[in-house]
C-alpha cells in the first residue's frame, strides 16, 4: 500500500471519493515529483479531501491548487492551498488562474467529467503545463456513459484521446518512414502536441499524458 493510499484508508472525515485501483496510477506518475518544489493543479474540488491528500504526498515546497464550479468550496482555501471558483471550459477564467499561480507540473482533471469539459479543459490547459509535465485525466469510464456526453460531435475523452495517440506519429504521416534515416535539417510543421508529448498511457478509467519536447526522430545503422 502506498503513501496516498494510506492516507486515504486513514481518513474518516468522507471527503475524498476515489475508485481505489487509482492510487497505483498516482503512485506510478507522481512519485518522481515528490520532495520538489512544484505546483499541484486539481479541477474538481469536492469536499477538499484531495487536496489534503495531494499536500501530504508533495510535502511542504508544493503549491496546491483546486478549481471548482461551487463557491462554497472556497471555504476550503489556506495557507497552503489555493481555490479559484469558475467553470472549467472557461478559457478565460482558466488563463487568470495559470496566470496567478504560473504553469503547473501536475494537472489532475477530476471535474465535472462531461465529455465536453475534459475535451475543452485539456486543450485550454495542456500548452500551459509544464514542458516536464503530467496531465491525468480520471473518472474517464463517464465516456461509456450517455449521462455525460453532451458534444453535438458526440466525441467522448475517451475517443479523442485515441485520436491524440495519431499525432505522437505525425512524422510518419508527413514523411515516409525511410525518410529519417537521414538527418532532416529544414523545419518540420509539427502540431504542439507532437512535439511536446513524450507518451500517452490508457489505465481503467484514467488517462496520462506526460510531456517532454520532443525532437525529430531519425533511424541510424551502426
Amino acid at each position: 500500500m502506498n503513501d496516498l493510499e494510506k492516507f486515504f484508508q486513514s481518513n474518516n472525515e468522507k471527503n475524498i471519493n476515489k475508485w481505489l485501483h487509482y492510487f497505483d496510477i498516482y503512485e506510478e506518475n507522481f512519485s518522481k515529483y515528490r520532495n520538489k518544489k512544484i505546483t499541484v493543479l486539481e479541477i474538481g474540488v469536492f469536499r477538499g479531501g484531495s487536496l489534503k491528500m495531494w499536500k501530504n504526498y508533495f510535502k511542504d515546497e508544493s503549491l496546491i491548487v483546486g478549481i471548482d464550479i461551487n463557491p462554497n468550496c472556497k471555504k476550503f482555501e489556506n495557507k497552503d492551498t489555493k481555490i479559484f471558483i469558475g467553470d472549467q471550459t472557461d478559457q478565460n477564467f482558466l488563463n487568470k488562474v495559470i496566470k496567478i499561480i504560473g504553469k503547473p507540473d501536475i494537472i489532475i482533471d477530476d471535474g465535472g467529467h462531461t465529455s465536453n469539459q475534459q475535451i475543452t479543459t485539456f486543450n485550454n490547459l495542456y500548452n500551459k503545463l509544464n514542458d516536464q509535465g503530467t496531465y491525468l485525466v480520471e473518472d474517464t469510464h463517464s465516456s461509456y456513459h450517455p449521462k455525460f456526453q453532451d458534444r453535438e460531435d458526440n466525441f467522448t475523452f475517451i475517443e479523442y484521446a485515441k485520436s491524440l495517440s495519431d499525432k505522437l506519429n505525425f512524422w510518419y504521416q508527413c514523411n515516409d518512414y525511410k525518410i529519417y534515416k537521414n538527418e532532416i535539417k529544414e523545419e518540420i510543421d509539427t502540431p504542439y502536441f507532437t512535439k511536446n508529448t513524450y507518451k500517452i498511457s490508457f489505465y481503467n478509467s484514467i488517462v496520462v499524458f506526460e510531456k517532454k519536447q520532443i525532437q525529430t526522430p531519425r533511424s541510424i545503422l551502426k
